[in-house]
C-alpha cells in the first residue's frame, strides 16, 4: 500500500507495511536508496496515521536530503587503478597489476590494495575483491564477536557466524537464535559502527523482538549505540553504492 505526502511542494511517496506483531510501535524508516516505509502495527486508525505522518514529513524530507547528497559522491566503479575503495573506514587505493604468469591474488600493503591479475577484465577484478572482502570481514567479525561473548552471560554457546550480501540489512539473527548473518560489506564501516550491529544481533540471542526489553539490553551493552546507528545509516550509500544492492 503507497501513499504521497508533499514537503514544499515536493512529493514523496511511502509505503505502508502493516504490521500484527504485538507490542511493535508505528515506526518510519527513509533507506539509502531514497525509500521510504512505514511499520503500521495492527489497529492504527488512520487519524493516527495521518497525524504521526504529518509530524514525521520535515524529518522524512530532511533524511531525503541527506540521502541525497551523499549520493552526488557516489562513483561508479571501473576496477582500475587509482580507485579508492573503503575497508574498517579507511580509504585504499586500487592498484591494479597485469601479471599474465603469476598467481592472482589481493593484499592490503600500506594504504593500498594490489590486485594482481592474469587477464585486466573488470568483472575478474571486482570479483576477486569481493572475495577478499568476505575473508577480511570473516576475520574482523569473529574477532569482535569473540571480544563480545565473555559479557554475555545469556549466550549459551556461541553463534554461528554467517555472511550474507543483503539489499536491505546489515545484518539479522535466526529465529531458533543459534545464527547469526552479517552483510561482509559492513567490514568497510567504522568499528564501531560493525560493533553495533554484531551487539545488535547478540541481544536479538535473548531478546527475540524490537520490545522495550530489547532495548534496555542494548542500552545497557553499547549506551551510545543511537550514534552509531546513524552514522552507519548516513554512509551506507558510500559504502555499499557500487553494488546492486543498497544495505
Amino acid at each position: 500500500m503507497e501513499r504521497v505526502l508533499f514537503y514544499g511542494g515536493e512529493p514523496i511517496r511511502i509505503t505502508l507495511i502493516p504490521c500484527t506483531r504485538l507490542r511493535t510501535k508505528l515506526r518510519i524508516k527513509v533507506q539509502p536508496d531514497l525509500s521510504v516505509q512505514v511499520i503500521v502495527p495492527e489497529g492504527t486508525s488512520e487519524v493516527d496515521l495521518e497525524h504521526a505522518l504529518r509530524q514525521k514529513t520535515r524529518w522524512i524530507w530532511q533524511k531525503l536530503q541527506g540521502f541525497k547528497s551523499v549520493q552526488e559522491h557516489v562513483i561508479p566503479r571501473d576496477y582500475v587503478s587509482g580507485e579508492s575503495h573503503f575497508y574498517l573506514w579507511r580509504r585504499h587505493v586500487l592498484k591494479i597489476y597485469h601479471l599474465p604468469d603469476a598467481p592472482e591474488r589481493v593484499r592490503m600493503f600500506r594504504s593500498q590494495i594490489e590486485i594482481s591479475v592474469q587477464k585486466r577484465h573488470a568483472l575478474r577484478i571486482q570479483k576477486l575483491l569481493e572475495l577478499w572482502y568476505f575473508t577480511r570481514a570473516q576475520e574482523v567479525f569473529r574477532a569482535r564477536l569473540n571480544v563480545f561473548l565473555p559479557s554475555m552471560r545469556w549466550v549459551i554457546r556461541s553463534p554461528e557466524l554467517k555472511l550474507q550480501v543483503m539489499r536491505m540489512q546489515w545484518g539479522n539473527c535466526s529465529p531458533e537464535g543459534d545464527i547469526i548473518t552479517l552483510n561482509p560489506y559492513l567490514v568497510k564501516a567504522p568499528r564501531d559502527c560493525i560493533d553495533y550491529v554484531i551487539l545488535h544481533e547478540m541481544c536479538h540471542l535473548k531478546e527475540h523482538n524490537h520490545g522495550p526489553g530489547f532495548w534496555q539490553l542494548l542500552g545497557y551493552v553499547m549506551p551510545d549505540w543511537k550514534r552509531h546507528k546513524a552514522r552507519l545509516d548516513e554512509m551506507a550509500e558510500l559504502l555499499l553504492g557500487s553494488h546492486s544492492f543498497l544495505r
